[in-house]
């Protein structure tokens, strides 16, 4: 209920305007690392290990989906995954699921790091209606040593300004997929950022979008949308509105404190970055909200006639 709550949330927004003046909308994923403890407490408990593969301590490993690339960061949905679960895997339940929840013409993309780039995730967002946005590292060693040999001794295809930033992109079609990708070309990009303060910042990122509908530039707007969640998700969530602390180690109670932070954090952001229409409904006091929000968490008792 919590989770369909967070889409509906997102479906008003959209409905009232709040991504007018974004032409494309994107969901991002990410997996965090919250909740350290010394043993394990519950199921969702996994180890943490130093280099010599020694148990350290044990943690909660989540994966987050939210709206991102419209300048309004929205988390919607949390997968966790205990032992012997990945992220790859985690995200894979997630992402059908929040699309099923806000409706396949919702978004448009979505955009991951560079552990989301196998063939089975992409195809699922694909199946999905979704085009990929996903970073290349050298996990796909064939198609990073293709890009970085071609890319290496060509000027920029463009420079222009991000803020106070230069930035100069190369971008190519026509690189060969792996084995196992059902493409028939991959799109690759190489940016370099040069920041005031002498800086430099160089990714690749691979994506399925064709060249007549998405450009360079709003390319690397979307590679850069990926910091989104990280910034004004995980950082937010678990320095200013508790996202770490956990009442109880207990898989539904969890999972509810997750799933409500996230609501808590797009409802306020709709109010003070897009305002949000309150509706015809009068104002309450706190202790009615907690009320009306207790009983429709319940179950409905049929009404007995005898």
């Amino acid at each position: 209920m919590t989770r369909q709550a967070a889409a509906t949330v997102a479906r008003e927004a959209k409905r009232h305007k709040a991504f007018d003046d974004s032409r494309f909308i994107g969901l991002v994923l990410d997996g965090t690392a919250l909740a350290r403890s010394h043993q394990k407490v519950c199921d969702l408990c996994r180890p943490y290990r130093n280099k010599k593969k020694e148990i350290l301590g044990y943690h909660h490993r989540l994966v987050l989906a939210s709206v991102a690339g419209t300048g309004l960061t929205l988390p919607l949905d949390v997968e966790p995954y205990g032992p012997g679960d990945s992220e790859d895997n985690a995200a894979r339940r997630l992402l059908p699921r929040v699309v099923g929840n806000l409706g396949r013409r919702f978004a448009d993309y979505v955009v991951a790091d560079g552990e989301f780039a196998r063939a089975p995730f992409l195809h699922e967002a694909n199946a999905l209606g979704l085009h990929v946005v996903v970073r290349l590292k050298g996990h796909l060693p064939e198609l990073f040593a293709a890009a970085q040999k071609r890319f290496r001794h060509q000027p920029p295809h463009q420079v222009f300004r991000y803020g106070a930033d230069r930035v100069e992109i190369w971008d190519a079609d026509d690189f060969d997929p792996w084995d196992t990708l059902r493409w028939e070309t991959v799109r690759v990009i190489r940016y370099r950022q040069y920041k005031p303060d002498g800086t430099v910042c160089e990714a690749y990122w691979l994506t399925d979008f064709p060249r007549c509908r998405v450009s360079r530039r709003t390319l690397f707007l979307m590679a850069k949308s990926r910091w989104e969640i990280e910034n004004q998700g995980f950082n937010d969530a678990k320095n200013r509105h508790g996202f770490e602390h956990l009442c109880h180690h207990q898989r539904h109670s969890l999972l509810a404190v997750w799933l409500l932070t996230c609501l808590a954090l797009t409802i306020e952001r709709l109010y003070r970055v897009r305002y949000l229409h309150r509706g015809t409904h009068p104002i309450l006091p706190a202790i009615a909200l907690w009320q009306i929000l207790w009983l429709s968490l319940s179950r409905p008792v049929p009404h007995d006639s005898s």
